[in-house]
């Protein structure tokens, strides 16, 4: 039958059991979902058997979690209930299975936990006994699952001694007890079951050795219906924390278990921890496994050579939130930075033939020991970026980041680089102790020995000083490719801040940074100015008491506005440049008689005449600002010319992000996109129409639904600057623009939004 259910365990101590409907007749919807509540932590493992033909009359759930017990649920229509709580003492069990024992429909369920051993229950009169041990495994037991092959049963479990134990039950025949003779026989338990009558024989089928570390997870080849009997395919997959996952398979002639030619797949380099869990496809023909470093890995196997399995394309993004993200300033791809300490990049992938466009993350500059906070674009292929610690650093694109993304999005190369790129690096790659990305230049790539010199396996041959080897990529690069052969090298590091890194702005001719950072003190609150041609400190700009929570230049570069934690923004603007290059000095602010916000001011931006600005705050505020006259020039006209342009805009929850487009609408309105603490990303029109605020002034054109928003605080909105969408031919279409947001549920969104019908 189809599979329409499943049935998933969380940290949230209960079971929820989905079922899906095609056809949506459940009050139109599409996923009905049963929670069972019980468990007093959290749960850890499920499985589930249909008892009868009908699937939807008999579901037998069994259920492990961290507070010792195994409960036993029972689904009779839409009514589920526990019918059954097995107590484990101090133990824990890792992993529960369940099955029917060979030529009857009594369920068996199997527990492996940390007491290294493998417990057996068959149901008898409703209760689950208790009927069997399997001794074997020396450390915590990981994984175990069942599978039906004829007549037979067969167990496979994996622990943490790095084995794989693959154990035979059958049913023994009342013959005549044999006469005992010398052969060496494997020891039988036995066990007879009431109901039925019936003895059954447990044996040690097999034991398999070749992981190196832990074993995570073991997991049948699924069954497959052929001639209208179940097939089993004797093959097994594993996942270990040696960063492999094997395939194993019963030799044709002597039914010995070997790894089946040795499909290891996974070799990841880098600095990640092994598997976590894997799983094959329907057919066997994929294998998907994912990591601790969060990401999914997916291999193909060859269609001419079976032993041969190929890395796939698959979907990957930050495993933690992401705190801001930024387009390219050509808007040919995003950058974003998370709290998983990762800094990636993501693109359109443009197929040869296809129309369709669908983005992918295509390199991670930065892999760093430290929750990345902020970034901001110099230029095209260079950005800085700020962490949890007192250093900003800059990036700078190598060349085979430059060739490759050239492939993948079908940009020519001669468009993306205008400059000779023979001095560029080709690539990145962190020393062994280090946290800084080192250039990696033609002549340094480690050069492979040839295949009849003997190598002496010492220390330093296997931890290889440059894990990066260029590739010539054509799509989307797998995650063992992204952790190694993408990182940008890193240009500089600018020391200045007395506290972690909070935010970072670039300015649009790209030659000056202001950057700032967590602070209590008005000391620490000062905003620091950065040349980006010597990366000298320019300027010290303090004012601010507490954290300056975001910088924005104006689009014609003559103000610097900052909004803080102290609720209040400042205005600096740009004086006539010196040799040491521009000097900026406070032209407008609020303070505690004229603040119109209430609470900390998380966002700003300016509309793209630079005439207005707009901050949005936790009191659920938006508020436009303006106008910027350059015409004034005394201190005193600018911090009474500028006062709010347009009515306080109720949000409706707190505001944690807004952003401007670039382009207006065909009215002439400006296009403001508002990110709310409850994930929710809202856009308005503005347009002023008086010399007063009127409330006229705003539209609401678009509230994006549960399905568009994000699930958490939306923590940066960014426009692309040109009309157009990236990726596509309508380049020069002025229907399209590009919002890029980020939120803290660990997603990066793009929206495509037309601007004619807003």
């Amino acid at each position: 039958a189809s599979e329409t259910e499943l049935v998933s365990g969380g940290s949230d101590k209960q079971l929820i059991l989905w079922a899906w409907n095609g056809t949506g007749t459940w009050n139109n919807q599409l996923v009905k979902s049963i929670p069972l509540k019980g468990h007093a932590e959290a749960v850890c493992a499920v499985d589930a058997v249909y008892q009868s033909d009908e699937p939807d009359l008999n579901l037998l759930i069994a259920s492990a979690a961290s507070d010792s017990t195994v409960r036993i649920w029972s689904r009779h229509g839409s009514e589920a209930k526990c019918i059954e709580i097995l107590q484990f003492g101090n133990g824990f069990v890792m992993d529960v299975c369940l099955s029917f024992l060979p030529g009857s429909n009594v369920p068996i369920l199997a527990c492996g936990g940390d007491d290294c051993k493998i417990y057996l229950f068959i149901q008898q009169n409703g209760q689950f006994q208790k009927t069997l041990i399997l001794p074997g495994h020396e450390d915590w037991i990981r994984g175990i699952e069942w599978a039906v092959c004829g007549e037979e049963l067969f167990l496979a479990s994996c622990a943490q001694d790095c084995l794989i134990r693959i154990w035979k039950v059958c049913t023994k025949s009342k013959q005549i007890p044999e006469t005992e003779d010398d052969s060496i026989r494997l020891k039988e338990n036995v066990f007879t079951v009431k109901d039925t009558d019936t003895t059954y024989a447990v044996t040690l089928e097999s034991v398999l050795a070749g992981h190196e570390n832990w074993v995570y997870a073991v997991h049948w080849q699924p069954s497959f219906s052929r001639d209208g009997s179940m097939q089993q395919p004797m093959r097994i997959l594993s996942a270990s924390m040696d960063k492999t996952v094997i395939i194993w398979e019963p030799d044709k002639e002597s039914g010995v278990w070997l790894e089946q030619a040795s499909v290891r797949v996974g070799e990841v380099g880098g600095n990640t921890l092994g598997f976590f869990d894997c799983q094959f496809s329907p057919d066997g023909s994929m294998i998907i496994a994912h990591a601790f470093h969060g990401a999914l890995h997916l291999w193909k196997q060859a269609t001419v050579n079976k032993k041969e399995w190929t890395p796939e394309v698959v979907i990957s993004g930050h495993f933690n939130s992401v705190e801001d993200v930024k387009w390219d300033p050509e808007g040919e791809f995003i950058i974003s930075v998370g709290s998983d300490q990762t800094t990636r990049l993501f693109a359109p992938w443009k197929r040869r033939q296809e129309t369709e466009v669908t983005w992918h993350e295509i390199a991670r500059p930065q892999v760093h020991g430290y929750d990345m906070r902020c970034l901001a674009m110099i230029g095209r292929f260079q950005f800085v970026s700020g962490a949890d610690e007192k250093v900003l650093r800059v990036f700078r694109a190598p060349k085979n980041f430059i060739e490759n993304f050239s492939n993948i999005t079908g940009i020519p190369v001669e468009k993306l680089c205008s400059h000779q790129s023979s001095d560029l690096p080709e690539g990145a790659t962190v020393p062994a102790l280090g946290l800084s990305n080192k250039a990696v230049f033609e002549g340094d790539m480690a050069v492979q020995p040839a295949e009849d010199e003997e190598t002496f396996n010492t220390i330093s041959n296997q931890y290889p000083e440059i894990y990066f080897q260029p590739m010539i990529l054509t799509e989307p690069p797998p995650e063992d490719h992204l952790l190694q052969n993408t990182l940008w090298p890193e240009v500089q590091k600018l020391y200045g801040h007395g506290y972690e890194i909070f935010c970072v702005a670039c300015n649009n001719s790209n030659t000056v940074i202001a950057s700032a950072c967590k602070a209590s003190k008005k000391e620490h609150a000062a905003i620091i100015l950065w040349s980006t041609t010597s990366w000298k400190k320019l300027q010290s700009l303090p004012f601010h008491n507490l954290t300056v929570t975001q910088l924005a230049f104006s689009p014609n570069d003559k103000f610097l506005l900052a909004v803080s934690r102290d609720r209040n923004w400042s205005l600096w603007r740009k004086q006539d440049s010196s040799e040491s290059g521009p000097v900026f000095s406070c032209c407008a602010y609020t303070d505690k008689n004229t603040a119109v916000h209430s609470r900390i001011i998380w966002s700003c931006d300016w509309t793209p005449d630079s005439k207005y600005f707009i901050t949005g705050s936790r009191d659920k505020k938006v508020i436009i600002w303006g106008q910027c006259d350059l015409s004034v020039t005394t201190e005193g006209n600018m911090l009474d010319s500028i006062k709010p342009c347009s009515t306080v805009l109720d949000a409706g929850d707190s505001v944690t992000a807004v952003g401007i487009s670039r382009v207006l609408t065909p009215h002439g309105r400006y296009i403001v996109a508002v990110g709310l603490e409850n994930g929710k990303i809202i856009l308005y029109t503005w347009k002023q129409s008086g010399q007063e605020p009127a409330l006229a002034d705003w539209t609401t054109c678009v509230e994006m639904d549960n399905s568009q928003s994000h699930a958490l605080a939306v923590k940066r909105l960014c426009w692309r600057h040109h009309a157009g969408r990236a990726g596509h031919n309508d380049l020069n279409s002025s229907e399209w623009l590009q919002l890029a947001s980020c939120g803290a549920d660990h997603c990066v969104k793009i929206f495509n939004v037309n601007r004619f019908a807003l």
